[in-house]
């Protein structure tokens, strides 16, 4: 299998973290969507990243990517059996990917790729909206986060990978959980981090994010 993206996107990220969870063997493809490869395309004809090319079978979108993988893989599951435990796991993936990922994303690309990847000014008054746009939100997140165990229960979730993805994406521009401000989303992310998949994507996330200078 093929996973085409940029390791810094925390969707791409989502991606990865599940196949390794799962065992499941994919290969990166550095892909960017400004200037799409036309392997690329024919995966993902409106260039949104991530896409998959599995064989013959393709497919764009992070959520549409794991689904897929937890129907094929099914052990360990991303989503719970329980309806209200599945229900809340895909809250916390929406909330991570349409919530938090659009708020630190003015910082992470004013500060860091606009400038370090695109030769692009970094607006720094649409970087400071992403600070102020955080705080309820990194307030929600605490609020929400167990002091044990997971998102939605004592198993993993695609919540606790989609939310822990975005917050790996801001550790490049500082804000990683603290425990001084935010104990409980602190510890449960150092829980994740520990994790041997989530070691196994770093590395090789940092890897190539030293060969292209990031």
């Amino acid at each position: 299998m093929k996973v085409f993206g940029f390791p810094l996107s925390p969707f791409v990220r989502k991606v990865h973290l599940v196949a390794t969870e799962k065992g499941i063997a994919v290969e990166t493809v550095l892909s960017n969507p400004a200037s799409p490869s036309p392997e690329f395309l024919a995966a993902s004809p409106f260039r949104k990243i991530p896409a998959l090319q599995d064989g013959d079978f393709t497919l764009a979108d992070s959520t549409a990517i794991v689904t897929y993988f937890d129907a094929l893989h099914p052990d360990p599951p991303m989503l719970p059996g329980d309806a209200r435990q599945k229900g809340k796991a895909i809250w916390y993936e929406e909330f991570a990917d349409t919530i938090l990922t659009p708020a630190g994303g003015k910082i992470v690309f004013n500060r860091f790729v606009g400038p370090k990847f695109l030769g692009l000014p970094g607006d720094e008054d649409a970087a400071r909206q992403g600070e102020a746009e955080l705080v309820p939100i990194l307030e929600y997140a605490e609020d929400a986060i167990p002091e044990d165990g997971w998102l939605t229960g004592d198993a993993l979730s695609i919540g606790d990978i989609a939310l822990a993805s975005v917050f790996r994406t801001l550790g490049y521009v500082g804000f990683e959980p603290k425990a001084a401000t935010h104990p409980r989303t602190a510890a449960w992310y150092a829980r994740i981090c520990a994790r041997p998949a989530w070691q196994d994507v770093a590395a090789r996330e940092a890897s190539i994010m030293a060969k292209i200078g990031g």
